[in-house]
Protein backbone atom coordinates (compact mmCIF):
# COMPACT_ATOMS: atom_id res chain seq x y z
CA UNK A 1 0.00 0.00 0.00
CA UNK A 2 2.97 2.38 0.87
CA UNK A 3 4.41 1.91 -2.73
CA UNK A 4 0.92 2.77 -4.35
CA UNK A 5 0.74 6.05 -2.09
CA UNK A 6 4.16 7.00 -3.70
CA UNK A 7 2.91 6.26 -7.07
CA UNK A 8 -0.13 7.83 -6.84
CA UNK A 9 -0.79 10.62 -9.43
CA UNK A 10 -0.73 14.71 -8.29
CA UNK A 11 -4.35 14.94 -9.17
CA UNK A 12 -5.15 11.72 -6.81
CA UNK A 13 -3.29 12.95 -4.14
CA UNK A 14 -5.02 16.26 -4.08
CA UNK A 15 -8.16 14.21 -4.42
CA UNK A 16 -7.14 12.35 -1.35
CA UNK A 17 -6.62 15.17 0.32
CA UNK A 18 -9.78 16.70 0.15
CA UNK A 19 -11.55 13.79 0.98
CA UNK A 20 -9.92 13.88 3.74
CA UNK A 21 -10.23 17.47 4.93
CA UNK A 22 -14.07 16.95 3.72
CA UNK A 23 -14.46 13.95 6.39
CA UNK A 24 -13.11 16.00 8.90
CA UNK A 25 -15.69 18.54 8.98
CA UNK A 26 -18.08 16.02 8.81
CA UNK A 27 -16.77 14.46 11.85
CA UNK A 28 -16.31 17.92 13.39
CA UNK A 29 -20.04 18.82 12.68
CA UNK A 30 -21.37 15.30 13.98
CA UNK A 31 -19.46 15.97 17.20
CA UNK A 32 -21.22 19.00 16.87
CA UNK A 33 -24.14 18.48 16.76
CA UNK A 34 -24.07 15.64 19.24
CA UNK A 35 -22.77 18.37 21.97
CA UNK A 36 -26.10 21.12 21.05
CA UNK A 37 -28.34 17.41 21.55
CA UNK A 38 -26.61 17.03 24.46
CA UNK A 39 -27.24 20.62 26.16
CA UNK A 40 -30.70 20.70 24.66
CA UNK A 41 -31.13 17.49 27.05
CA UNK A 42 -30.12 19.13 29.84
CA UNK A 43 -31.53 21.98 29.60
CA UNK A 44 -34.70 20.09 29.31
CA UNK A 45 -33.96 18.07 32.26
CA UNK A 46 -33.97 20.92 34.20
CA UNK A 47 -37.24 22.55 32.96
CA UNK A 48 -38.50 19.16 33.78
CA UNK A 49 -37.64 19.15 37.36
CA UNK A 50 -38.70 22.58 37.86
CA UNK A 51 -41.63 22.14 36.80
CA UNK A 52 -42.38 18.92 38.85
CA UNK A 53 -41.59 21.56 41.92
CA UNK A 54 -44.14 23.39 40.76
CA UNK A 55 -46.49 20.95 40.79
CA UNK A 56 -45.65 19.55 44.07
CA UNK A 57 -45.77 23.17 45.77
CA UNK A 58 -49.65 23.40 43.84
CA UNK A 59 -50.54 20.13 45.35
CA UNK A 60 -53.74 19.96 48.42
CA UNK A 61 -53.47 18.31 51.43
CA UNK A 62 -51.17 17.75 54.46
CA UNK A 63 -47.26 17.76 53.21
CA UNK A 64 -45.54 14.55 53.58
CA UNK A 65 -42.53 15.35 51.87
CA UNK A 66 -39.44 16.38 54.03
CA UNK A 67 -38.19 18.71 51.33
CA UNK A 68 -41.48 20.59 51.62
CA UNK A 69 -40.58 21.19 55.40
CA UNK A 70 -36.82 22.22 55.02
CA UNK A 71 -38.32 24.95 52.16
CA UNK A 72 -40.43 26.29 55.04
CA UNK A 73 -38.02 26.52 57.30
CA UNK A 74 -36.02 28.47 54.44
CA UNK A 75 -33.76 31.91 54.83
CA UNK A 76 -32.42 33.80 51.94
CA UNK A 77 -30.49 36.82 52.73
CA UNK A 78 -29.57 39.58 50.27
CA UNK A 79 -26.48 41.28 51.36
CA UNK A 80 -27.31 44.17 48.65
CA UNK A 81 -23.98 45.90 47.74
CA UNK A 82 -25.47 49.98 47.38
CA UNK A 83 -26.68 51.15 43.60
CA UNK A 84 -26.33 47.92 41.92
CA UNK A 85 -30.25 47.82 41.44
CA UNK A 86 -30.70 46.40 44.84
CA UNK A 87 -33.94 48.16 45.21
CA UNK A 88 -35.42 46.90 41.57
CA UNK A 89 -35.37 43.84 43.34
CA UNK A 90 -36.08 44.17 46.31
CA UNK A 91 -39.32 45.22 45.25
CA UNK A 92 -40.27 41.95 43.46
CA UNK A 93 -39.50 40.40 46.63
CA UNK A 94 -42.49 42.48 48.18
CA UNK A 95 -44.67 41.90 45.17
CA UNK A 96 -44.38 38.40 45.79
CA UNK A 97 -44.41 37.78 49.48
CA UNK A 98 -48.37 37.72 49.47
CA UNK A 99 -48.78 35.17 46.77
CA UNK A 100 -45.27 33.15 47.48
CA UNK A 101 -46.77 33.21 51.36
CA UNK A 102 -42.85 34.57 52.34
CA UNK A 103 -42.34 37.30 54.65
CA UNK A 104 -39.71 39.99 53.64
CA UNK A 105 -37.89 41.93 56.17
CA UNK A 106 -35.41 44.70 56.15
CA UNK A 107 -31.93 44.57 57.94
CA UNK A 108 -31.69 47.96 59.56
CA UNK A 109 -27.95 48.59 61.15
CA UNK A 110 -26.61 51.31 63.32
CA UNK A 111 -25.90 54.21 61.44
CA UNK A 112 -25.99 52.16 58.34
CA UNK A 113 -22.71 50.92 58.60
CA UNK A 114 -22.41 47.61 57.18
CA UNK A 115 -20.26 45.68 59.86
CA UNK A 116 -22.48 45.24 62.80
CA UNK A 117 -20.46 44.77 66.56
CA UNK A 118 -20.08 41.26 67.94
CA UNK A 119 -22.99 41.51 70.43
CA UNK A 120 -25.29 42.76 66.97
CA UNK A 121 -23.75 40.22 64.82
CA UNK A 122 -24.64 37.48 67.64
CA UNK A 123 -28.18 39.12 68.00
CA UNK A 124 -28.55 38.91 64.05
CA UNK A 125 -27.54 35.20 64.16
CA UNK A 126 -30.03 33.98 66.86
CA UNK A 127 -33.02 36.29 65.63
CA UNK A 128 -32.85 34.78 62.03
CA UNK A 129 -31.70 31.53 62.56
CA UNK A 130 -34.71 31.35 65.76
CA UNK A 131 -37.49 33.43 64.70
CA UNK A 132 -39.71 30.38 63.42
CA UNK A 133 -42.79 33.01 62.46
CA UNK A 134 -40.61 34.69 59.87
CA UNK A 135 -39.90 31.78 58.01
CA UNK A 136 -39.53 31.63 55.31
CA UNK A 137 -37.76 34.76 55.52
CA UNK A 138 -36.32 37.00 52.62
CA UNK A 139 -33.96 39.65 54.31
CA UNK A 140 -32.24 42.94 52.50
CA UNK A 141 -29.94 45.27 53.80
CA UNK A 142 -26.89 46.86 52.93
CA UNK A 143 -24.93 44.91 55.44
CA UNK A 144 -21.18 42.96 54.52
CA UNK A 145 -20.86 39.01 54.59
CA UNK A 146 -21.42 37.19 57.96
CA UNK A 147 -20.45 34.05 58.59
CA UNK A 148 -23.19 32.28 60.27
CA UNK A 149 -20.78 29.09 61.16
CA UNK A 150 -18.55 30.90 63.18
CA UNK A 151 -22.06 31.43 66.16
CA UNK A 152 -22.31 27.20 65.77
CA UNK A 153 -25.37 27.30 63.48
CA UNK A 154 -25.78 24.15 61.59
CA UNK A 155 -28.31 25.17 58.85
CA UNK A 156 -26.59 28.55 57.09
CA UNK A 157 -29.24 30.95 55.29
CA UNK A 158 -28.89 31.15 51.64
CA UNK A 159 -26.97 33.88 50.56
CA UNK A 160 -27.59 35.92 47.28
CA UNK A 161 -26.64 38.75 46.00
CA UNK A 162 -25.41 40.89 42.58
CA UNK A 163 -23.08 43.22 41.51
CA UNK A 164 -21.87 46.03 39.07
CA UNK A 165 -19.62 47.18 37.08
CA UNK A 166 -17.65 49.78 39.73
CA UNK A 167 -17.03 52.50 37.95
CA UNK A 168 -20.75 52.59 36.77
CA UNK A 169 -21.59 52.03 40.11
CA UNK A 170 -19.67 54.49 41.47
CA UNK A 171 -20.63 57.02 38.94
CA UNK A 172 -24.22 56.35 39.90
CA UNK A 173 -23.95 56.52 43.88
CA UNK A 174 -22.01 59.62 43.02
CA UNK A 175 -25.01 61.36 41.11
CA UNK A 176 -27.82 59.79 43.92
CA UNK A 177 -26.53 61.21 46.72
CA UNK A 178 -27.02 65.00 44.83
CA UNK A 179 -30.09 64.35 42.49
CA UNK A 180 -31.57 61.31 44.39
CA UNK A 181 -33.84 59.36 41.82
CA UNK A 182 -37.33 58.50 41.04
CA UNK A 183 -37.98 55.83 43.47
CA UNK A 184 -38.96 58.61 46.46
CA UNK A 185 -38.19 61.69 44.32
CA UNK A 186 -39.12 64.11 47.29
CA UNK A 187 -36.45 62.87 49.78
CA UNK A 188 -33.73 65.71 50.33
CA UNK A 189 -29.91 63.93 49.76
CA UNK A 190 -26.79 64.28 51.68
CA UNK A 191 -25.28 65.89 48.95
CA UNK A 192 -28.36 68.05 47.50
CA UNK A 193 -27.31 71.46 45.98
CA UNK A 194 -23.73 70.06 45.01
CA UNK A 195 -23.96 70.51 40.83
CA UNK A 196 -20.59 69.61 40.27
CA UNK A 197 -20.27 66.59 37.63
CA UNK A 198 -18.65 63.53 38.30
CA UNK A 199 -15.77 64.37 35.23
CA UNK A 200 -15.09 67.98 37.28
CA UNK A 201 -14.84 65.94 40.63
CA UNK A 202 -12.39 63.33 39.12
CA UNK A 203 -10.17 66.00 37.33
CA UNK A 204 -10.65 68.35 40.72
CA UNK A 205 -9.39 65.00 43.10
CA UNK A 206 -12.64 65.34 45.37
CA UNK A 207 -13.16 63.14 48.00
CA UNK A 208 -16.48 61.66 46.75
CA UNK A 209 -15.09 59.99 43.10
CA UNK A 210 -11.81 58.93 44.66
CA UNK A 211 -10.51 55.52 43.43
CA UNK A 212 -10.74 54.46 47.31
CA UNK A 213 -14.65 55.11 47.32
CA UNK A 214 -14.15 52.24 44.28
CA UNK A 215 -13.41 50.20 47.55
CA UNK A 216 -16.83 48.11 48.54
CA UNK A 217 -18.08 45.08 46.72
CA UNK A 218 -14.76 42.87 47.56
CA UNK A 219 -15.75 44.10 51.53
CA UNK A 220 -18.99 43.28 51.39
CA UNK A 221 -18.53 39.99 49.87
CA UNK A 222 -15.05 39.74 52.28
CA UNK A 223 -16.97 39.93 55.62
CA UNK A 224 -17.24 41.48 58.97
CA UNK A 225 -13.23 41.04 59.18
CA UNK A 226 -11.43 44.68 59.85
CA UNK A 227 -8.82 43.41 57.20
CA UNK A 228 -11.86 43.61 54.72
CA UNK A 229 -12.36 46.92 55.02
CA UNK A 230 -8.48 47.60 54.08
CA UNK A 231 -8.81 49.52 51.08
CA UNK A 232 -6.58 47.54 48.54
CA UNK A 233 -5.92 44.22 50.51
CA UNK A 234 -5.49 40.99 48.48
CA UNK A 235 -6.53 39.16 51.32
CA UNK A 236 -9.61 40.82 51.34
CA UNK A 237 -9.82 40.22 47.94
CA UNK A 238 -9.20 36.10 47.56
CA UNK A 239 -11.35 36.50 50.89
CA UNK A 240 -14.50 38.17 48.93
CA UNK A 241 -13.65 35.19 46.21
CA UNK A 242 -13.80 32.49 48.04
CA UNK A 243 -17.36 33.90 49.73
CA UNK A 244 -18.51 33.89 46.67
CA UNK A 245 -17.75 30.53 45.38
CA UNK A 246 -18.47 28.90 48.56
CA UNK A 247 -20.99 30.59 50.69
CA UNK A 248 -23.35 32.50 48.08
CA UNK A 249 -26.21 30.51 45.77
CA UNK A 250 -25.87 32.84 43.11
CA UNK A 251 -24.54 36.21 41.98
CA UNK A 252 -25.68 37.82 39.55
CA UNK A 253 -24.39 41.49 37.79
CA UNK A 254 -26.76 44.27 37.33
CA UNK A 255 -25.89 44.39 33.75
CA UNK A 256 -28.45 40.67 33.14
CA UNK A 257 -30.60 41.30 35.89
CA UNK A 258 -33.23 39.54 34.19
CA UNK A 259 -31.37 36.04 33.74
CA UNK A 260 -30.36 36.33 37.23
CA UNK A 261 -34.06 36.37 38.21
CA UNK A 262 -34.73 33.54 35.61
CA UNK A 263 -32.46 31.79 36.99
CA UNK A 264 -33.71 32.16 41.01
CA UNK A 265 -37.23 31.63 39.26
CA UNK A 266 -35.85 28.19 38.07
CA UNK A 267 -33.43 27.14 40.90
CA UNK A 268 -35.74 28.44 44.36
CA UNK A 269 -39.85 28.70 42.81
CA UNK A 270 -40.62 28.29 46.30
CA UNK A 271 -39.73 31.97 47.00
CA UNK A 272 -39.50 33.53 43.06
CA UNK A 273 -42.17 31.87 40.92
CA UNK A 274 -43.52 34.76 38.89
CA UNK A 275 -40.32 37.19 39.50
CA UNK A 276 -39.52 36.85 35.62
CA UNK A 277 -42.98 37.57 34.80
CA UNK A 278 -43.32 40.50 36.72
CA UNK A 279 -40.00 42.11 35.89
CA UNK A 280 -40.89 42.54 32.61
CA UNK A 281 -44.14 43.48 32.81
CA UNK A 282 -44.72 45.03 35.83
CA UNK A 283 -45.72 48.66 36.08
CA UNK A 284 -43.13 49.67 38.22
CA UNK A 285 -40.89 48.09 36.02
CA UNK A 286 -39.50 47.43 39.73
CA UNK A 287 -36.14 49.64 37.63
CA UNK A 288 -34.98 52.49 40.23
CA UNK A 289 -33.42 55.27 38.10
CA UNK A 290 -30.86 58.45 39.40
CA UNK A 291 -33.28 61.83 38.31
CA UNK A 292 -29.60 63.37 36.57
CA UNK A 293 -26.75 61.27 35.68
CA UNK A 294 -24.32 62.37 33.16
CA UNK A 295 -22.23 59.68 31.55
CA UNK A 296 -17.95 59.77 32.64
CA UNK A 297 -15.75 60.53 29.74
CA UNK A 298 -13.20 58.29 28.17
CA UNK A 299 -10.10 60.39 29.83
CA UNK A 300 -12.32 60.13 33.20
CA UNK A 301 -12.97 56.49 33.40
CA UNK A 302 -8.90 56.04 32.14
CA UNK A 303 -8.03 58.12 35.62
CA UNK A 304 -9.86 55.88 37.23
CA UNK A 305 -8.65 53.05 35.48
CA UNK A 306 -4.75 53.83 36.50
CA UNK A 307 -5.19 52.77 40.46
CA UNK A 308 -4.59 49.77 41.82
CA UNK A 309 -7.89 50.26 43.68
CA UNK A 310 -9.75 49.79 40.33
CA UNK A 311 -8.00 47.01 39.18
CA UNK A 312 -8.69 44.99 42.11
CA UNK A 313 -12.80 45.66 41.95
CA UNK A 314 -12.70 44.93 38.52
CA UNK A 315 -10.69 41.62 38.67
CA UNK A 316 -13.31 41.15 40.96
CA UNK A 317 -16.49 41.95 39.61
CA UNK A 318 -14.96 40.33 36.39
CA UNK A 319 -14.53 37.06 38.29
CA UNK A 320 -18.36 37.57 39.68
CA UNK A 321 -19.54 37.79 35.74
CA UNK A 322 -17.67 34.55 34.99
CA UNK A 323 -18.96 32.07 37.37
CA UNK A 324 -22.26 33.84 36.40
CA UNK A 325 -22.27 33.24 33.06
Amino acid sequence: MGLLRIMMPPKLQLLAVVAFAVAMLFLENQIQKLEESRSKLERAIARHEVREIEQRHTMDGPRQDAALDAEEDMVIIYNRVPKTASTSFTNIAYDLCAKNKYHVLHINTTKNNPVMSLQDQVRFVKNITSWKEMKPGFYHGHVSYLDFTKFGVKKKPIYINVIRDPIERLVSYYYFLRFGDDYRPGLRRRKQGDKKTFDECVAEGGSDCAPEKLWLQIPFFCGHSSECWNVGSRWAMDQAKYNLINEYFLVGVTEELEDFIMLLEAALPRFFRGATELYRTGKKSHLRKTTEKKLPTKQTIAKLQQSDIWKMENEFYEFALEQFQ
